[in-house]
């Protein structure tokens, strides 16, 4: 087989050939061991990555065993830490027990440190010892799966009997027999979990030597499951594989990589675009690539794609590249993609007309008397929309949650990041244990609830402040007065203590106090800054200012930095003109003077 590209296969290459490829792969048990097995068949849960990060498999037997291992019966006996313990020298190797072996049946035992893991080995143990058929050890197998008294006593005679015409004990024979009864409940069928094992191993090798061919074709396998899409693309960024947003130009109905592997977001996986409008567009763009909106919508059979679907195209991200403002280079692209889009959403409904419009005239077969006349080459399409109002952060992201399931350009923490490093003076990558109490910021990920013996609610968050995550436990106390700002996707501020989690080997943060951000502003905000200039304060400026002030009162003071041609000075705002610092009051203010002329002061 020859080498390939670890980001792609090469066009002149041949396909591979999974069959062949090596089961003594290090770098693939390295990925395995550290649990880095989402998208990996059968390895994918929680309760497993925990497992496997205990377990630490460096051979093929050892992912046969886990499959047959993670199940309630094998976990609850405590076979699973015997298991575990004999194969890191941390338990005596026996065959089957310390205290009655068979050194015999090693070569039966050996892949299972001596654990009676399989019904295949109950079978085996029956013919060495006992000199069984296999018609016979598989009578013994399900004998001892119905658990019938008299059956077993019965078939514990048999096997005694064949044990003494191999000279094996009596009591050794009788004891090894018992031992075989109790794991025979947990046995499980050794073929199944090795076909199992097997395509775990490939798929942990795929992984590992394909990794972005490999993601774009988990995600494209699951395209229509938004969660677990969420779940991949943020594996994919773990991995730091470069993902594309979605693009009319360049994306096919499904994800691709493309020939500097990077993955291409799949037009597929936009909610609302089916297949029918996705071939609309490829088969649109074999004349080229679409140049504009207007363009897009000429070419584009309207037939296949409605107003909605394109709204979900643009919000997407997906007609980026035809916005006036794109900008290839990545900050100059983040700088612009507010104005870009906003002209976008703007720009849609004459597009359509125009579009339209075009379509009658040539299906009437009459040519336009002025058709293309006035019309420069060159000419700007988007002259009317460029004083379309920006799109917020906010606005953007939530455009993308709502079409891709995921915010892919930001994070709604960027909105406050200016504002949490004030209040929020650790972030979650630098956090570390310590008795002190500790605050961060960030977005809930992930919520789980349970119930305590007591029956009391307690509950589990993922927070995700973009430079990590944590997981952070909240008891009944804790959690009976968070609950109300317990919601995924929402945004709070955190208290309490950072300690090690034995567990998982990361940190895990005990809550004592949650907040949300408006809470954190109001309990934490020293003052409201407002930097103004002169012909920021005519008087319908005046007014609209107290009127929004008096909407929002509260005990926040406000401080205004006034500048003129000939003067600056700094005003304090009378005890009368306090205010809470509400979302709605921020954005209302830095959409009138400007995102950098209004911030919060901070204790």
């Amino acid at each position: 087989m020859k080498t390939i590209n670890r980001d792609r296969a090469k066009v002149d290459e041949p396909p591979l050939d999974i069959a062949f490829i090596p089961l003594d792969d290090k770098p693939t048990y390295q990925l395995l061991q550290k649990a880095e097995t989402t998208a990996v068949f059968q390895l994918e849960s929680r309760g497993m990555k925990e497992l496997i990060k205990k377990l630490k498999p460096d051979c093929l037997e050892d992912l046969i065993a886990l499959v047959a291992l993670f199940r309630p019966g094998p976990l609850q006996s405590g076979m699973v830490d015997d298991f575990i313990n004999r194969k890191h020298g941390r338990a005596e190797l026996a065959y089957p027990h310390s205290d009655y072996q068979y050194e015999g049946l090693k070569p039966v035992l050996a892949p299972t440190y001596g654990i009676i893991l399989y019904q295949e080995q109950v079978m085996q143990i029956a013919q060495v010892m006992a000199g069984y058929t296999l018609g016979g050890a598989d009578m013994l197998r399900r004998a001892m799966g119905k658990k019938k008294p008299e059956e077993m006593a019965k078939q514990r005679g048999g096997f005694i009997e064949g044990c003494a015409t191999n000279n094996i004990d009596a009591d050794l024979a009788g004891n090894i027999f018992d031992l075989v009864e109790k794991f025979a409940g947990y046995g499980f069928n050794k073929s199944h979990s090795a076909a199992y094992g097997l395509v775990s191993y490939q798929t942990a090798w795929l992984k590992t030597h394909y990794p972005a061919p490999f993601m774009a074709a988990v995600l494209s396998a699951d395209m229509h499951n938004t969660d677990k899409v969420v779940t991949l693309i943020e594996e994919i960024r773990t991995m730091k594989l470069r993902l594309d947003a979605p693009d009319v130009n360049t994306s096919e109905f499904k994800f691709t990589v493309n020939d500097e592997g990077r993955i291409i977001y799949g037009l597929g996986a936009i909610k609302g675009v089916g297949e029918g409008p996705v071939e609309a567009i490829t088969e649109a763009r074999q004349d080229g690539p679409f140049k504009d909106l207007f363009d897009f919508c000429a070419r584009v059979d309207l037939k296949r794609i409605n107003k909605r679907t394109l709204d979900g195209l643009i919000r997407s991200g997906a007609l980026d590249r035809l916005g006036p403002y794109f900008h290839d280079e990545p900050k100059a692209y983040q700088a612009s993609i507010d104005q870009n889009r906003a002209v976008l959403l703007n720009a849609m409904e004459g597009a359509i007309k125009a579009a339209e419009q075009t379509a009658r005239t040539h299906d009437s077969g009459h040519a336009d008397l002025f058709g293309g006349l006035f019309v420069e080459e060159d000419a700007d399409v988007y002259a009317n929309h460029r004083k379309a109002k920006e799109l917020t952060l906010k606005e953007r992201l939530k455009g993308e949650k709502d079409t891709l399931g995921l915010y892919l350009t930001g994070h709604p923490i960027d909105e406050y990041e200016g504002e949490i490093r004030r209040f929020a003076r650790q972030r979650i990558i630098d956090l570390k244990p310590a008795r002190d109490t500790q605050t961060v910021a960030g977005m809930i990920i992930a919520l789980r609830v349970m119930k305590n013996k007591k029956g009391d609610k307690m509950g589990f968050i993922t927070l995700d402040d973009r430079s990590g995550r944590i997981e952070a436990s909240l008891f009944a106390d804790a959690f009976h007065s968070a609950q109300s700002l317990l919601q995924t996707d929402a945004m709070v501020v955190v208290e309490g203590e950072v300690s090690n989690d034995d567990f998982s080997g990361g940190l895990r943060l005990r809550v004592k106090r949650v907040m949300s951000m408006e809470d954190a502003r109001t309990n934490l905000a020293e003052s409201l800054r407002l930097k103004l200039q002169t012909k920021d304060l005519k008087g319908d400026q005046l007014r609209w200012l107290g009127e929004l002030f008096k909407r929002h009162r509260g005990a926040c003071p406000i401080t205004m930095e006034y500048t003129s041609p000939d003067a600056k000075a700094l005003l304090q705002f009378g005890e009368t003109w306090r205010i809470d610092p509400a979302d709605a009051l921020i954005q209302a203010l830095r959409d009138q003077f400007g995102r950098d002329n209004v911030f919060l002061q901070y204790r």
